[in-house]
């Protein structure tokens, strides 16, 4: 049978549609992790989410599971809210932990959140670095209850008191009107209301220790260091006015209020954190 020239090209055209098709039978190609390398090149902010890990793999840190001072890294966290959580600055995780990028890491590593040679507080007692002697000291009184067979006191809780006795005295950061109550299941703050543009200021003196949106439900946020034992954390804000590592003093204006990420409108978000817990900002501020 003789072919027509239209049949020679519909059969040449069936052949190449029948070899590409071959070729693809082996299925999709898997596409490398893909990195955040910001816009210079350099490791971005610590904000991306924690990487699967390989089951066969030996993760670092994992000797110190469960220890005091140590966290097990879960999916989709990051080294910023590791911080907030445990009451330090991402920066000093990066550092403690010898974590070149501080974007990568992996789900079910361990990671120290308290600084070396530091007193690690858990269930109310104080767990202090091994001494000369070879033995861990206890807070004062946490060797007498367990001897009586009671539990030792569960850790106190931040008062006003407790806030003389750190040198610290918190101002309100804001002058709106209070829209929403700290409640320990829903909100970890106060909401406070306002127009855009209203300051937001510094409620003690401290260091900024995180500037930036990489926060999931802050916005754009900033939190502020005081000393090792208490953070204030200021959401939702317009204009960010400070940078990381800057010191600011109590009442400086820091931020401008807006409604970042909010959806129920302008207001200032505001967290107090004692260790990395949120406390009841209403029972640390002024009376108004």
């Amino acid at each position: 049978m003789i072919l027509s020239s239209f049949d020679r090209r519909l059969a040449v055209l069936t052949l190449l549609v029948a070899s590409l098709l071959s070729g693809c039978s082996s299925g999709p190609r898997a596409l490398a992790p893909v990195e955040d390398h910001g816009r210079n090149g350099a490791a971005s902010h610590p904000s991306t989410s924690s990487a699967k890990v390989d089951p066969e793999k030996v993760l670092p840190g994992a000797e110190n599971a469960g220890k005091p001072g140590y966290y097990t890294i879960r999916q989709g966290d990051t080294l910023t809210r590791i911080g907030l959580d445990n009451g330090q600055s991402w920066r000093d995780l990066a550092k403690w932990n010898n974590l070149d990028n501080p974007n990568l890491i992996e789900t079910g590593q361990v990671i120290r959140v308290a600084p070396p040679n530091a007193a690690v507080e858990t269930a109310g007692v104080v767990v202090r670095p091994v001494s000369n002697s070879g033995s861990a000291a206890k807070a004062p009184g946490a060797e007498a209850s367990s001897k009586n067979g009671n539990a030792p006191a569960p850790a106190a809780t931040a008062t006003s008191a407790s806030l003389a006795d750190e040198g610290i005295a918190f101002i309100w950061p804001a002058t709106g009107p209070l829209l929403g109550s700290f409640d320990d299941a829903k909100n970890k703050g106060l909401d406070i209301g306002g127009k855009a543009g209203d300051a937001v200021m510094a409620a003690a003196d401290g260091q900024v220790v995180y500037a930036g949106a990489g926060l999931r439900g802050y916005g754009n946020l900033l939190i502020l260091k005081h000393n090792n034992t208490f953070l204030t954390a200021y959401a939702h804000n317009q204009a960010l006015l400070v940078k990381e590592d800057q010191k600011v003093k109590r009442g400086q204006k820091i931020a401008e209020m807006g409604s970042s990420d909010s959806a129920s409108g302008v207001k200032l978000h505001f967290e107090i954190r004692r260790q990395g817990k949120p406390v009841d900002p209403a029972k640390l501020l002024p009376a108004r």
